[in-house]
């Protein structure tokens, strides 16, 4: 049990961060939500970038995903210096909580796997068990990730949706073609797609029924050099919006990706009025990308209880990024925008060998703008009649510079028209925000963030250990005025070098974490590396990169320790602490 600590917190409606004292509350342990994970090997032992979801009707319901290799070959397959992802295996990981998010199963599906590829032998993949979503490899697809859940209604024989018919959960990700497939058999043009499935019976999935879940259906539009990326679904589920039971699929269309870049990329939206069955897509702002002015990406998506569609990304005006906002006032079959609600300084510095921002030092896990801001909102569900329509936006912004990088937070109650002066929220000293994520409840009391953090400073060597902390903060909500925060969570502090991209020259933690809120409390999840450990020839290797002569990468199963690699989603539930 951890005991909550006082930390400063900020007014959404001030651009003041403000210090309280709060009582003590104790919380319940995390707990595993990636269980089905070995520990062992990598890159098998590797999980991130996790969602979750709660189902409004029956809250006891949660389901959870992630990027999860748990079926890809062990890096002892083949040539034991690599660790690829095996050619046709799905990484699209799904789990399933009937306790609220209390404890967790991951179901073992059939498909297409490589999990007994352990080596040294070469080893074919196959059809067997799997832990990720099913139904891929038989429609001439894989999962490629980038979770995204939601719950809504179920539509009934008539076509109209009720909570009496029972509840439906959506999972968007990527996909790309089987490798296998001829060019006039591939399921779709381009190189990334996005696809999304759906259950109406949570306990035969998790049960490990294929027959539970739908096959996928590919929602964007695609040409030869498309690639969609960066997807979120919701689904309209307050009962007295008059687009009950639509549900919304945003993404980036990056339509120029053979060319060497990815502009232009316009922010698409796909609605479904039938339950996932049919989508209709539609562009959502304009294409044009140039070093001034480019269009949101990295999507958010919600409804509030009058059925408004917000979506929201960043973008560049006039060479400054921006928060940015479009509203539909029609079920999403019209937008306007974008409302540019606060500019935003991207965190970290640009690692020399990556080509891409790190915050913790070189060689470090990547942090992308393009991935947030992270967004919910009040909308009373499952009926909407007590909501407040509260929408909380949080971010990591950099402008104080490396080392003082900040987690701010801003609001509207008024359908986004204005937002709140955007306010630092303090966190335990040393800790620095990488990724966030919002979970207000449906009636607008109480507000939840769920953060990853860095606990140490920016390395410039690999050699100094690093820490990685994953944590729950708490504010109440009074007429739409954020209190004090306290830190309602904090678990273990793991060393982030012990996660690894597949190409094994940085560690990887994914681009995001993930909250959702009931009336008497909230699950959260985040990336966790408190059980992986850091591989003293894989830092040697990662060093080498940042000289004038680079070594070869080890063979990682004979020179690391078992657990190198082993990053975890970890989630908590945790009850309202002021009820």
């Amino acid at each position: 049990m951890r005991q909550s600590r006082l930390i400063t917190a900020a007014l959404a409606s001030l651009a003041t961060a403000l210090a309280g004292a709060a009582a003590a509350v104790a919380a319940p342990p995390d707990v595993l939500v990636s269980t089905g994970s070995p520990s062992t090997p990598f890159s098998q032992n590797k999980q991130n970038e996790p969602a979750v979801a709660i189902d409004a009707h029956a809250p006891s319901v949660v389901a959870a995903g992630s990027n999860d290799e748990i079926d890809d070959e062990s890096c002892a397959a083949g040539d034991p210096t690599t660790c690829p992802f095996t050619a046709g295996v799905g990484v699209s990981g799904i789990y399933f909580s009937f306790d609220g998010g209390a404890g967790w199963s991951q179901p073992t599906y059939s498909g297409w796997t490589g999990r007994d590829c352990l080596g040294p032998d070469a080893c074919s993949p196959h059809v067997g068990p799997i832990g990720t979503l099913p139904n891929y490899y038989e429609h001439g697809l894989v999962s490629d990730g980038d979770p995204a859940l939601a719950f809504g209604p179920q539509p009934g024989a008539n076509g109209h949706f009720s909570w009496s018919n029972g509840s439906r959960l959506y999972y968007a990700n990527l996909t790309s073609n089987f490798p296998t497939a001829t060019k006039q058999g591939q399921a779709f043009k381009g190189f990334e797609a996005i696809a999304v499935s759906h259950t109406d019976n949570p306990q035969a999935a998790a049960a490990g029924d294929n027959s539970a879940w739908s096959a996928p259906a590919i929602i964007s539009k695609q040409s030869s050099t498309t690639f969609s990326d960066k997807e979120q679904v919701w689904a309209d589920n307050a009962s007295n919006s008059p687009y009950f039971g639509n549900t919304y699929v945003c993404w980036a269309s990056f339509r120029s990706n053979s060319h060497g870049n990815a502009f232009p990329t316009p922010l698409m939206v796909s609605r479904s009025t039938d339950g996932g069955v049919t989508w209709t897509t539609r562009q959502v702002g304009p294409a044009s990308d140039n070093g001034v002015n480019q269009q949101a990406d990295g999507c958010t998506i919600r409804t509030d209880s009058k059925g408004n569609v917000y979506v929201f990304g960043i973008g560049v005006r006039r060479g400054v990024s921006y928060e940015m906002m479009y509203r539909s006032t029609d079920g999403g079959a019209h937008f306007r925008g974008p409302t540019l609600i606060s500019p935003v300084v991207a965190p970290g510095v640009l690692d020399p060998q990556l080509g891409r921002p790190v915050m913790d030092g070189i060689a470090g896990a990547r942090v992308d703008l393009a991935d947030a801001p992270s967004v919910d909102i009040a909308n009373g569900a499952p009926t909407g009649t007590d909501a407040t329509d509260q929408l909380v936006m949080t971010w990591v912004d950099g402008s104080a510079g490396l080392n003082n990088e900040h987690l701010m937070v801003s609001t509207s109650r008024d359908g986004g028209a204005s937002w709140s002066t955007p306010a630092v929220v303090g966190l335990t000293t040393g800790d620095r925000p990488i990724y966030s994520a919002p979970a207000i409840s449906p009636n607008g009391t109480d507000l939840y963030v769920v953060v990853n953090a860095y606990t140490t400073p920016y390395r410039d060597n690999t050699t100094a250990p690093r820490g990685l902390v994953g944590e729950v903060l708490h504010a109440d909500v009074t007429g739409g005025t954020l209190g004090t925060f306290t830190e309602l969570h904090r678990g273990d502090v793991g060393d982030p070098r012990g996660s690894s991209q597949n190409g094994l020259t940085a560690e990887f933690l994914g681009d995001y974490v993930y909250a959702a809120a009931t009336r008497t409390g909230m699950v959260g999840v985040w990336n966790d590396t408190s059980n992986a450990e850091p591989c003293t020839a894989i830092n040697d290797y990662r060093a080498s990169l940042y000289t004038s002569t680079p070594s070869k990468p080890p063979a990682v199963i004979a020179s690391c320790p078992a657990t190198f690699g082993n990053s975890d989603i970890r989630g908590a539930a945790l009850p309202d602490p002021t009820p």
